[in-house]
């Protein structure tokens, strides 16, 4: 999720300071993109306006590709699935809520989270409401549903796990918030009979799915400075699992790899990303926080490669897909970058408005939502053979 904006404010809420210099010009301004011979061609194949906009609050709202539909859903409460081929609506819904994260799609529901701590469940077939449930704190991170759970965290430091049934709460755990932390949550990930989730005290936990008792605990970046803002350690990276490795990045810290069951760190590597990591089959891709690509590892946390043609312009969490990498940016722009070497091959516009949630593939195309509320899907056409 792309928080430089709302770091900025905390920054300048917490210490006063300016981002600009004498002449009123940004310190570490957003790379101006330049003109290169693109690889291959990248065509628009739909697109849905399906609400209003965010207003500004950099909401990491994705759609969700789940059984030949996308899922989306906006700021201003409305819920929609179109077919995930020619974008055709099958369903639209108003919630009546203020949605800030999501969807997640399983279990027969579609479920989104609210800025006013609430839980809405949706029958995925139908859109139909399914239930409501209310919680302690405002909802930023995509919940986590399998097993008959709802898993989800809360920005006051909770992660509860609720019937998907019909929304009762079964367990709930509480982690300490600091006092200054990134607006933004990571999305906890189910892995067999456990949840593994973030917090923002720099730790992540794994818990029993079955009644919340903790499994494992590890610290992947020790708070440390003298003030407040160099103590910022959030876990904001979602969880990503692979196998029975779990992959996760830090602001001001790192990206590590640790063993699902143990919570043994097997590696970490100095790349500060409050963003969710892409994976592939070899290589972890990280947007840090000063807006470069960075390719690293996946056995070992090298790092590989780093793009820096795109500092600074609030890149999203990176997409693999199809020998590529894909981000969108600040105003609108969606970049694929080489997988192997980071080289920029493609680049086109979806709106003026900016990508502030991860991309998403399904097949051989790629789905997208920016903050003004239009879907897109887009598939590239690259030369036979490759």
């Amino acid at each position: 999720m792309s928080r430089q904006l709302l770091l900025l404010l905390a920054v300048l809420c917490a210490t006063g300071c300016s981002v600009f210099g004498d002449d009123d010009e940004p310190i570490d301004p957003p790379a101006e993109l330049t003109d290169f011979d693109a690889a291959f061609k990248v065509s628009r194949v739909w697109e849905q306006r399906i609400g209003g906009g965010t207003e500004l609050l950099m909401l990491a709202l994705s759609p969700a590709v789940d059984g030949g539909r996308v899922y989306a859903g906006t700021f201003d409460g409305r819920a929609i699935a179109v077919d995930a081929e020619n974008g055709r609506r099958v369903w639209a819904v108003d919630t009546d809520a203020e949605l800030s994260a999501g969807p997640s799609v399983g279990e027969g529901l579609v479920v989104f989270g609210t800025t006013d701590g609430q839980i809405v469940a949706l029958d995925a077939l139908e859109g139909t409401g399914r239930w409501k449930a209310t919680l302690s704190g405002e909802v930023l991170a995509r919940p986590a549903v399998g097993n008959g759970l709802v898993i989800v965290r809360t920005v006051d430091g909770y992660l509860r796990a609720l019937d998907a049934a019909d929304g009762s709460e079964f367990w709930s755990v509480e982690q300490q918030v600091p006092r200054l932390s990134l607006r933004g949550n990571s999305a906890p990930a189910i892995i067999e009979s456990a949840v593994i989730a973030g917090f923002d005290n720099g730790r992540i936990a794994a818990y029993d799915l079955d009644d919340g008792d903790i499994r494992w605990e590890n610290v992947i970046a020790p708070p440390s400075g003298k003030t407040e803002l160099e103590r910022l350690a959030d876990v904001d990276s979602s969880i990503v699992v692979v196998g029975q490795d779990v992959y996760v990045g830090s602001y001001n810290g790192r990206v590590a790899s640790l063993a699902a069951e143990s919570g043994q760190v097997l590696w970490s590597q100095d790349v500060p990303s409050y963003e969710t990591l892409g994976v592939d089959w070899t290589t972890l891709y990280a947007s840090d926080q000063t807006g470069d690509v960075v390719a690293l590892s996946r056995s070992s946390g090298a790092i590989l490669w780093t793009q820096e043609a795109l500092h600074m312009r609030q890149l999203t969490s990176p997409t693999p897909h199809e020998n590529s990498v894909i981000v969108g940016d600040f105003e609108g722009y969606l970049h694929w970058l080489n997988a192997v070497t980071g080289d920029l091959e493609a680049r086109v516009r979806v709106d003026s408005a900016a990508i502030v949630g991860q991309p998403v593939t399904a097949g051989d195309l790629l789905f997208v939502q920016t903050e003004s509320g239009r879907l897109a899907a887009y598939r590239a056409k690259r030369p036979s053979g490759d």
